[in-house]
C-alpha cells in the first residue's frame, strides 16, 4: 500500500515538476480525509496538480471556474418541475463528484463560497427539504488568487477552518523550467498518467491511516504546539480543538507517506506550516505567519513535560 502511494507521488511528478514535497502534501491531505486550498498566480500548476491526482488515484473529476455572478445551485444543483410527470426532478450540480476542483473559489460571491460548507463537512448537500450524500471519497481542491488581486472576495473564516490544509506551489526551479520549456507543456501528459490505486485500496490506506499509533509524549508535544499558538506566541487567536485535531490527523497520513505506523515529532513539524497558517487569524501562507510558525517550531521543546493545566 505504502510503494503504491508512493508510486501515486512519482506519477503526478511527471507533469508538476520539482514539487515533490508539495504533491506529498497534497497526497496527505486527501489520506488524512481533509481538503486542500490552494493559493497562488494564475499558471502556476494549481488545476494540473488536481487533474493528476484524480487520475492516478482513478477518482471522478470535475471542475469548476468560480466566477462573481455564480450562484449556489450552480454548484450543488437545482430541482425543475416535470410537467409531463407532474413533480420535480433534481438535477445533481459539479460537486456530486468525488475529486472536486474548485478554481479561484475566491471570485465569487461568499454566498456562493458558503455551498460548499455543508458538502465539505458533512459529505452531503441538503435541498428541497432532502439531504443527498456525496459520492466517496469527496475531496475538494480549492484554488484562490492572492487577495492583492482585482475581483476577489476573502474565504470567512468558517470557510477557511474547512480546509485541512493550505498551501502555495511558488515557481518552478530553474532546472524544472528548463525542462517544460524544452518539452513543452506538462499537461498534456495527464492522460497518460497510470492510475497506482484502486478506489477499494484507497479505502483501505484511509482506514490505516486513522489506526496510527500517536503516543503519549507524542500527544504531550502537540498540546504543546496548540498552547504556544494560543498563549505565548504572536498569533491573534490560537488553534482551536479543531485544527489540533487537524495537525494530529494530517501528520498520521505524513507518516504513513513516509513508511511508518506510528507518529514522531518530524511528521506534526513537517505538516504544521500547511495545518495552522490559515486557521490563526492574521496569518498568511507566505512571509511573516511563515516565520511566525518556523519560530514556534524552534521555541516548543520536543521531550519537555506536558502543559500545566
Amino acid at each position: 500500500m505504502q510503494e503504491s502511494v508512493n508510486a501515486a507521488c512519482r506519477e503526478i511528478g511527471k507533469v508538476l515538476l520539482g514539487k515533490e514535497h508539495e504533491v506529498k502534501l497534497a497526497l496527505t491531505c486527501l489520506l488524512a480525509g481533509g481538503h486542500l486550498l490552494i493559493e497562488d498566480l494564475p499558471g502556476m500548476g494549481k488545476t494540473t496538480l488536481a487533474h493528476a491526482l484524480a487520475k492516478v488515484l482513478g477518482l471522478e473529476y470535475q471542475r469548476v471556474q468560480f466566477t462573481s455572478d455564480m450562484l449556489p445551485a450552480d454548484i450543488i444543483g437545482v430541482s425543475t418541475f416535470d410537467a409531463n410527470a407532474s413533480r420535480f426532478t433534481f438535477h445533481p450540480g459539479p460537486v456530486f463528484t468525488q475529486v472536486l476542483l474548485a478554481d479561484e473559489i475566491n471570485r465569487t460571491t461568499p454566498k456562493t463560497q458558503s455551498a460548499l460548507l455543508e458538502a465539505m463537512e458533512e459529505q452531503q448537500v441538503s435541498i428541497d427539504g432532502e439531504t443527498r450524500p456525496l459520492p466517496q471519497p469527496f475531496f475538494v481542491i480549492a484554488t484562490q488568487n492572492p487577495e492583492s488581486q482585482m475581483g476577489t472576495f476573502s474565504l470567512p473564516e468558517s470557510q477557511l477552518d474547512r480546509f485541512l490544509m493550505r498551501i502555495s506551489l511558488g515557481y518552478p526551479s530553474p532546472e524544472a523550467e528548463r525542462i517544460i520549456f524544452r518539452g513543452g507543456d506538462p499537461r498534456r501528459a495527464i492522460p497518460s498518467l497510470e492510475q497506482c490505486i484502486t478506489l477499494a485500496e484507497l479505502a483501505e490506506i484511509k482506514q490505516q491511516v486513522r489506526t496510527l499509533k500517536a503516543s503519549d509524549s507524542l500527544i504531550a508535544y502537540l498540546q504543546r504546539l496548540v498552547h504556544a499558538t494560543r498563549y505565548e506566541q504572536g498569533f491573534t487567536h490560537g488553534l482551536s480543538p479543531r485544527g489540533a485535531l487537524a495537525l494530529l490527523h494530517a501528520a498520521k497520513a505524513w507518516a504513513y507517506v513516509a513508511g511508518r505506523d506510528y507518529v514522531i515529532p518530524e511528521d506534526l513539524q513537517a505538516v504544521a506550516p500547511a495545518v495552522i497558517a490559515h486557521r490563526v487569524s492574521g496569518a498568511e501562507v507566505t512571509g511573516s505567519a511563515q516565520r511566525l510558525i518556523a519560530d514556534l517550531l524552534e521555541s516548543v521543546d520536543v521531550i519537555a513535560g506536558s502543559v500545566a493545566t
